[in-house]
């Protein structure tokens, strides 16, 4: 099979396409033909060695794909050849083959596109993990959510809007906006233009969010929290600014609010009953049309480093997959 391979800490550029022997499915395990992979932020921050998660090297990078399984092994009685499937690894994605245990598996709803399956799980279970879980969100408040066209942006305007909440989205770009319009934002704010504060006040008839959603970290943090309601819940997603910000703790006395971290991969592991829970929950959303995952970007495998670079560079909104055949 052929893989991305791993063999240096460094830049997309970096990473190899390498001919690898075939995998071979072990007790409790299934082995999978890869049709697409997920890329999420995280993979440009593995590979730089610059994540909480830090493999071994070499290692084959991406966590998240769909396929159809290719062998099971010794007591997985849950999975046959042929079947299509979800499956979350850490490590193993950007291939042609993996190799994952039973547990990391999910059936495909029928019908789904191999793309769309591969886009749901690390973005969507984010989003689901911060909104629904930490922050708790309820129907009528407001949630203002920072590098809303992202992947895990759009994912929590969805999620927001299915909650029965009011959402506001902020950007970079008008172009970035129109596309959180799309999703379901009510109110749009564009910090490249304007001024943050100032328009999440406006926003909310200055009384500021119930709920702010950062995976982005970095300049707008503070200015965001300065804005938040009584009694808010400022969601610590990540931080693809680059930027860990630095916030007055004075801030969450003065407001009553909380600063509320979001992990979802050890939430996964930690708690999986709640997270099976919460991808049940997402793949209803996405049969009867509540969710749409937007597939902005397909690269073939030779071209993962350039979609890691357009990850890096913030040139991507929604999600970008890797097809191995393609």
């Amino acid at each position: 099979m052929k893989a991305i391979v791993c063999k240096t800490w460094g830049l997309p550029d970096t990473l190899t396409v390498d001919e690898l022997p075939d995998v071979v499915a072990g007790p409790g395990q299934v082995a999978i033909e890869i049709r697409a992979a997920g890329v999420n932020f995280p993979d440009v921050l593995i590979i730089q060695n610059k994540y909480q998660f830090k493999p071994e090297l070499p290692f084959i990078p991406g966590s998240e794909l769909a396929g159809t399984v290719i062998a099971v092994g010794d007591g997985v009685t849950q999975y046959k050849l042929g079947d299509r499937v979800i499956a979350f690894s850490a490590q193993g994605a950007f291939a042609q083959q993996i190799v994952v245990p039973v547990q990391a598996v999910m059936p495909m709803p029928p019908e789904m596109p191999f793309d769309i399956a591969a886009a749901i799980t690390l973005t969507y279970g984010t989003s689901h993990h911060a909104v629904v879980d930490r922050a708790q969100l309820k129907v009528g408040e407001t949630m203002l959510v920072l590098g809303a066209a992202g992947g895990v942006g759009l994912a929590a305007i969805e999620i927001g809007k299915a909650l029965g909440a009011r959402v506001i989205a902020a950007a970079s770009t008008d172009e970035k906006l129109a596309v959180c319009r799309e999703h379901g934002a009510d109110v749009t704010i564009n910090y490249s233009t304007q001024d943050l504060r100032e328009a999440i006040k406006a926003a909310t008839d200055g009384k500021g969010p119930d709920v702010i959603y950062d995976p982005v970290g970095g300049i707008y943090a503070e200015p965001a929290f300065r804005s938040i309601g009584w009694r808010g819940r400022y969601l610590v997603v990540g931080f693809a600014n680059g930027e860990i910000p630095k916030l007055p703790l004075n801030l969450t006395l003065l407001k009553g609010a909380s600063l509320v971290g979001v992990f979802w991969g050890e939430f996964a592991k930690r708690e999986p009953k709640a997270n099976l829970a919460a991808m049940r929950q997402l793949l209803g959303w996405l049969a009867d049309g509540t969710i749409k995952p937007r597939i902005s970007g397909r690269y073939a495998l030779a071209d993962t480093p350039q979609a890691l670079n357009d990850m890096a560079a913030r040139k991507v909104t929604g999600k970008v997959v890797i097809e191995p055949y393609k």
